[in-house]
Parts: structure tokens; C-alpha cells; sequence
């Protein structure tokens, strides 16, 4: 079997498996790939509105027709694994960095209750981050609370790792719902009271520009003096964002400073399976190291839980809780992302689990805390 020795700007050389999104938008050239010691021209040119969509696989080799594998990535440049400490507020909102759109996504099936966009932003190396961090993004236009002045900054977790979907540093990702208001009498849209910046990178073309700050955040980093640490990542929607970026590091990227050894779960709260996020990367990873990943998904509008209701991530949470609960005494890490309306219902759970345990709730948490390992990003 070859392994994948670089890839800068590839083109399609083989192709593995399928990809069920829809391109909307994306701004890619094509060159070689190379493979060991092997240089691999295109099968064919891809234009521009396949590129990505193709690039999602291009870590994918089928080197036989029975059966196929996945050699990691090589990234670049390496210069990036060399910081003590992560970058922080190399950007600030009275002087952000003016970055290029290179793709928008549409990632959900017809049947999403809304839309949600896989953007991609050329920051051309300018502005490193590490996985777990977050950008701010100041839309165009003016705060119309504050005439004459810019738009306050919105922050978006980072969803692709510090080497970027193209994997070689030059790149970022944001996994951004589009934000919508219906008129609760009339039920129609309201544009003028839709989200000013979702909607912004949403509807963003190739060659935009786009005023980024950032990167900001040090709570969700990965503890990466640990490579054989266990990390339980709970999710609702987007975010999922930062995980993607944990797992891609993990289990796509071949970086010879961190070499994964542990458990990463994931748990995946949305609606249905139209909604669900990445799923096609996820899957992979499941099939190609099961002893280093599990993924569970909570989908509200189709499974119910153990006591009839609508399955939400806490309710997966509490189906597994012994197994989390011995994990968190052994050491583990647990992240949670999302809407901050996840939080009551998940720590309600967890309290529930650890009574019936006969734990106190709020003394392990403040244990957990203590250790390091409680991680909280919610907005």
C-alpha cells in the first residue's frame, strides 16, 4: 500500500467512496498528488465547484479493488507544531485581517429544520490557531445600534485543524448556521431581522472578503502532553466544530509530533439525519480505528429514549453514564459545545447519575474543574 506523502492543491488521482453534499460555491486550482515516491497527475480536471467536495476524500487511496484504506495526510508547515503557546488575539476588532472566502458548503439534507454552511477561509498563513480555538468574524455594514461604527465581532469556533482543510496552514473553516426569523403571526421570513453575520457568510462567494480576529480561547485546547488521554466531546449542532478539528488531527493528518493513542467519543445532538454534521468524516473514522473512536448520535425527531421521549444528547449521556462516570475517575476529558440551553438538561443528568451512584454532583464537578478536565464552550 502507498501512503500519502504530500498534498498541496490536489486533484482528484483516485477515487474512493462518495460524497452526498451539494458544492454550492468554492474557489480551488488543481495539481498533482503525490503518493511515496510516485507523482500522480490528475484522472481528470475538476472544476471549481467539485474541488472541494472531492478534496473532503482526497486522504482517501484505494490501492485494490476488494478493498480500500486511508493513508493520512501529510501537512505543512510543520513550523506550526513548534509554539509553546497557542496563538491568542494576533487580530483585534479595531484591526482585523482582511481574509479571502474560498468555499461555502451546504451540509444538511432537504429535510434539516435549516441550513447550515461549511465556509472556508484563506487567511494565507497569517493568522495560525490551534484546534479549540475560535475566530471573530465583523460582517459589513455598519452596528445600526451604534451608527457610524462597524458591527460587533461574533465569534465562531474553529472547525478544521491548524493545517486547514487544504493541510498546509493556509486555511480555515467555520461551520456556521444560517440564522432566520420567521414572523410568529404571519410565519413568513423576516429579513430584516435575520442574523446579520450567518447570513453574510452563508451567502458568500469565492473571492469575498471577509474581517477576521482571533484566534481566541484556550478552554477547549487539547492537552496534547497526553496522546493516550481519553476525550468525551458532547456536541449539539455546530458544535461539533471544534471536534472536527480534534478528530481530523487525530485520525486524518500525519503529524510525527503527536501520534494519538487514546479514546476520542463523540456525541452528536441534532434533529434528524438530514441534520446531522460531517457525518461522512465521522463514519470514516469509525470504520478505520474502532479502538480509538466511538460516535453516538441523539436524533431528537426520530429516536425516542428510554422513557419515551424525544432522544436528546443528554438522554444518550445517561444511557452511557456508567462507562463515562469510570472514564472521568480514570482521568478522562470532557468537552461540551453548543447552545447554552444544552447545559441544564445535560448537568441535571449527570447530577441524577452520580446521586444514584452516591456521589455528590457539585463536589466531583468541582473536582473535575480542579483537574482540568471540565471543558465548556457554549453561546
Amino acid at each position: 500500500m502507498a501512503h500519502l506523502a504530500s498534498v498541496s492543491q490536489v486533484s482528484l488521482a483516485v477515487s474512493v467512496g462518495s460524497d452526498s453534499t451539494t458544492v454550492r460555491r468554492s474557489l480551488f486550482k488543481t495539481t498533482n498528488i503525490r503518493f511515496g515516491d510516485k507523482s500522480w497527475g490528475p484522472v481528470a480536471a475538476l472544476d471549481s465547484k467539485s474541488r472541494y467536495t472531492q478534496l473532503k476524500n482526497q486522504y482517501t487511496v484505494c490501492m485494490s479493488v476488494k478493498q480500500a484504506s486511508r493513508s493520512k495526510a501529510a501537512v505543512s508547515p510543520l513550523e506550526l507544531e513548534n509554539g509553546k503557546e497557542p496563538p491568542l488575539n494576533t487580530y483585534k476588532p479595531k484591526e482585523p485581517y482582511t481574509a479571502t472566502i474560498v468555499s461555502v458548503e451546504s451540509i444538511v439534507g432537504p429535510n434539516a429544520p435549516g441550513e447550515t454552511c461549511h465556509i472556508v477561509i484563506d487567511h494565507g498563513g497569517n493568522v495560525p490557531y490551534w484546534e479549540g480555538q475560535s475566530y471573530g468574524v465583523i460582517p459589513p455594514g455598519e452596528n445600526p445600534k451604534k451608527p457610524g461604527t462597524p458591527h460587533n465581532v461574533r465569534l465562531y469556533s474553529i472547525a478544521s485543524s491548524r493545517y486547514g482543510d487544504t493541510f498546509d496552514g493556509k486555511t480555515a473553516s467555520l461551520c456556521v448556521r444560517r440564522a432566520v426569523y420567521y414572523d410568529p403571526v404571519t410565519g413568513k421570513e423576516d429579513p430584516l431581522k435575520n442574523g446579520i453575520c450567518s447570513n453574510f457568510l452563508c451567502n458568500s462567494n469565492p473571492g469575498d472578503q471577509v474581517k477576521i480576529t482571533g484566534p481566541s480561547g484556550k478552554i477547549m485546547l487539547l492537552p496534547e502532553d497526553e496522546p493516550n488521554a481519553t476525550h468525551i466531546m458532547i456536541a449539539t449542532g455546530t458544535g461539533v466544530a471544534p471536534y472536527r478539528g480534534y478528530l481530523r488531527r487525530m485520525f486524518m493528518e500525519d503529524v510525527r509530533t503527536f501520534k494519538f493513542g487514546g479514546l476520542a467519543w463523540l456525541f452528536l445532538g441534532v434533529a434528524n439525519t438530514d441534520s446531522l454534521l460531517y457525518d461522512d468524516e465521522f463514519t470514516e473514522y469509525l470504520q478505520d480505528h474502532p479502538d480509538n473512536f466511538r460516535y453516538d448520535k441523539a436524533l431528537s425527531r426520530e429516536q425516542k429514549n428510554k422513557r419515551g421521549g424525544k432522544m436528546y444528547v443528554q438522554d444518550k449521556i445517561e444511557e452511557y453514564s456508567d462507562e463515562i462516570f469510570k472514564l472521568l475517575d480514570n482521568g478522562a476529558h470532557i468537552y461540551f459545545c453548543g447552545l447554552k440551553g444544552m447545559m441544564p438538561g445535560i448537568q441535571d443528568t449527570l447530577k441524577r447519575v452520580a446521586e444514584q451512584r452516591g456521589e455528590k454532583w457539585d463536589e466531583k464537578l468541582a473536582q473535575l474543574k480542579k483537574n482540568k478536565q471540565w471543558h465548556v464552550e457554549v453561546y
